[in-house]
């Protein structure tokens, strides 16, 4: 049976509630996003295949950051991306991520500190370095991506400060980060921590191949600790098993006190245990790169949240902001998404 924690869907005044100081702490894998201008030799040469997206060990990490040259370097990671997010839309944040004592540490550290993300790593390991995503693009704009995860899946319970989780109203779990025993049990403790002081955890399952090899253990925790999951259609349908979109929302009912399902150009679907509402995507000219879509949606679904908006208005958040970053290359916002909203959800 599903545990009865109770959720609000309406959080009106909470940022005014005895000790809470952010919107949304999030908790994720830390990677630097290293952007480099390449040619069509390049990729030959380092043996890649235009437009594919490769997991590397550390030898090939360390030759590709050295191999691309000149790179243009940000914070990344599908979690941080949507505490960027909410940092665009004006919320508090901070995020608890893992990086080493190394050059990409300290780049991640200081990015996130300059677009107002109060960025918390846990104990550094001098042996392994900070993940990394190396995204070579070539001149017809095609991006071939090798990701490096590096000490970022490290993180444990020890390297999530209590204190921090406790002084968000949302905890923030990226899915992401799942893959090892120490993460799950991070994942859970962490839930526990929040819920003890009354606060509201949520979850992003990421992506389909991670629910594939998880699913039994995001199948409890969504049950057990879960008050607000994302997900989109593949991974909501990778969770129950099913073809049947229909049929896995209303499994999906009976687990989670709210959902939003995101459907590319469909929208989104918002779960309830009594409703299910759609909701349409906001109009876009050209969709350029959807990377960072999901992520960008999660940012402006929470800060609607944190704001007391009612679930319909926090979805048209997510729509509106989603729809800002697939009109260009990147996972981040190159404006102030809290400047496109209009009057009535601001």
């Amino acid at each position: 049976m599903p545990r009865t924690h109770p959720f609000t869907a309406h959080i009106p005044g909470l940022l005014n509630k005895e000790g809470i100081s952010y919107d949304v702490v999030g908790v994720g894998n830390a990677l630097v996003d290293m952007i480099a201008m390449v040619d069509d030799s390049f990729l030959h040469e380092n043996e890649m295949v235009k437009g594919s997206m490769a997991l590397v060990e550390t030898d090939r990490a360390m030759h590709l950051s050295t191999a691309v040259g000149s790179s243009t370097r940000t914070s990344g990671g599908s979690g941080a991306n949507t505490i960027a997010g909410v940092a665009s839309l004006g919320g508090q944040v901070a995020f608890i991520g893992k990086v080493a004592n190394d050059d990409l540490g300290k780049e991640f550290a200081a990015d996130m500190a300059g677009i107002g993300v109060d960025f918390r790593s846990g104990g550094p390991d001098a042996s392994i370095p900070t993940g990394r995503c190396i995204i070579a693009v070539t001149p017809d704009a095609q991006r071939t991506m090798n990701t490096f995860l590096g000490i970022s899946t490290l993180l444990s319970f020890d390297d999530v400060d209590a204190e921090l989780v406790t002084a968000g109203a949302i905890l923030y779990l990226e899915g992401y980060l799942f893959d090892r025993d120490e993460a799950k049990q991070a994942f859970r403790q962490a839930a526990s921590l929040a819920h003890a002081h009354g606060r509201v955890v949520s979850l992003t399952l990421s992506d389909s191949f991670c629910v594939d090899r998880h699913r039994d253990d995001f199948r409890a925790l969504v049950r057990d600790e879960i008050d607000l999951l994302f997900a989109n259609e593949d991974e909501l349908k990778s969770l129950y098993e099913t073809d049947n979109f229909d049929e896995a929302v209303q499994l999906l009912r009976h687990d989670c006190h709210i959902a939003a399902v995101t459907r590319s150009e469909k929208g989104s679907v918002i779960v309830t245990r009594d409703d299910v509402h759609s909701v349409p995507a906001h109009p876009v000219n050209q969709v350029v790169d959807t990377t960072g879509a999901g992520d960008l949606f999660a940012a402006g679904f929470l800060r609607g949240l944190t704001q007391g908006k009612d679930l319909t208005s926090c979805a048209r958040i997510g729509a509106i902001a989603a729809a800002e970053v697939i009109s260009h290359v990147g996972p981040r916002p190159l404006v102030p998404l809290a400047s496109l909203l209009p009057a009535d959800l601001q």
